[in-house]
């Protein structure tokens, strides 16, 4: 019996590393972009799984890692107010996914289907992507602000080769290394570095082998909070989709048991405690639940020793130091495709609910969101401001609410705009 258990724990062990190797990439991609400490991201991502499966009793096999929907706000808040700052802005749309639990415990999902439809959801999550291009194209260029870090040539080849490999992995590859295809585009990217002599050694070197990630507490920060909380609605209304696809993987109903109310939850308890450390927010992978169907391993504490995994390597001072080293081409390369997928994701979100554009309601909504999100519109609040992606998202949720729905007859006609 003892033998077997010892078995069990080895096999759970295992699983559990095969679930971080899949998250790994994206985890770790996030704070390299915004300039987090990914050490930090790989303890919060840990962590927040695990309170996330407290809050859920062990019930949902998922696991929970940086957000990509957060980068802009990072990027901006980190350049603008610092880091302590920003975790504040964080720190509050984590409570406000714990406010939208409870609206969800107490009036069901239904209202928050009526706030936030897919015609305000899938074009906000489309301005996050294209939002983002800059930032993509600038790092595959070599570039950071105006500098040229490295040689524009240099820069395009290495990008070029770390793109087409994320490419050819997202779209040839079967079974696990479909999962990865990030991680393969960073290392090919990080070998045609090495070839270069691009890549600087330095920072591991001098690293320790065991060294305690740079925690920062937050900072109050009112501007940061306005500016950074509208960007919790795309992933919050993404939460639903995350948790009715791993549902369906396996077989049970988790917006029942335990219910919607509770991972929405564990999702914001998650975030907020990630804030408190300085790590990106938390949400739910569908990297891992693409592992869960291909492994059948739908036991959710494999996630918890995955979890566990993620602390430990938070801790090795190597890997973060190591992973500080990757040149701003790798990166580039594959964000034009990561960014280019959050955007068509958006568009995914118009297309699979079938929004009706010949609705001038619908229309306005959609064109205003864009412009206004990719425009960088702005409405100074005393000495803070809404701006970007949080005032297209806050936009669209009260034209939403206040513009009648045309009469059928009146869908026939477009608005006479013409190109």
């Amino acid at each position: 019996m003892e033998s077997s258990n010892r078995s069990d724990f080895l096999k759970k062990g295992i699983s559990g590393l095969q679930i971080l190797f899949v998250a790994f990439g994206a985890l770790v991609l996030v704070p390299l972009i915004t300039g987090l400490d990914p050490s930090v991201a790989l303890f919060t991502a840990g962590l927040g799984t695990l309170i996330f499966q407290v809050v859920t009793r062990w019930k949902v096999p998922i696991f929970l890692a940086s957000s990509f929907a957060f980068i802009p706000a990072i990027t901006y808040g980190v350049s603008a107010w610092g880091i302590p700052s920003t975790m504040c802005g964080l720190a509050a749309a984590g409570l406000f996914y714990v406010v939208l639990s409870f609206v969800i415990r107490y009036f069901g999902v239904g209202i928050v289907h009526k706030i936030f439809p897919p015609i305000v959801v899938g074009p906000v999550i489309a301005v996050i992507g294209l939002s983002l291009a800059p930032t993509a194209v600038s790092q595959a260029l070599g570039q950071s602000g105006d500098v040229q870090l490295i040689p524009l040539e240099t820069s395009l080849i290495i990008a070029a080769v770390s793109l087409l490999t994320t490419i050819a992995f997202f779209a040839y590859a079967k079974g696990w290394l479909k999962l990865v295809p990030i991680l393969f585009g960073i290392a090919a990217g990080y070998i045609v570095s090495l070839l270069f002599g691009v890549v600087k050694f330095e920072s591991i070197f001098e690293s320790a082998w065991v060294e305690v990630p740079h925690f920062v507490l937050p900072e109050w920060n009112l501007a940061a909070i306005i500016f950074i909380v509208p960007f919790a609605i795309a992933p919050a209304i993404e939460h639903f989709g995350d948790i009715l696809a791993i549902s369906s993987v396996t077989g049970k109903d988790y917006l029942k048991d335990p219910g919607i109310h509770k991972t929405m939850l564990g999702d914001g308890i998650a975030t907020f405690a990630a804030s408190f450390l300085s790590g990106p927010p938390n949400t739910t992978y569908s990297e891992v639940t693409g592992a869960v169907a291909l492994t059948k391993s739908y036991n959710p504490f494999i996630m918890t020793a995955a979890a566990i995994f993620a602390i430990i390597f938070a801790f090795i001072g190597k890997i973060g130091a190591f992973l500080q080293t990757i040149p701003l081409p790798v990166m580039g390369g594959v964000m034009i495709l990561l960014f280019g997928l959050i955007a068509s994701l958006g568009i995914d979100q118009l297309v699979r609910n079938k929004v009706d554009l010949r609705n001038n309601k619908n229309l306005i909504i959609l064109s205003i969101v864009l412009v206004t999100g990719i425009g960088g519109l702005f409405v100074p609040i005393g000495d803070a401001e809404i701006a970007g992606v949080g005032l297209a998202a806050i936009l669209g949720v009260i034209l939403n609410l206040v513009l009648p729905e045309p009469k059928e007859e009146a869908n026939e006609d477009k608005m006479g705009v013409e190109l």
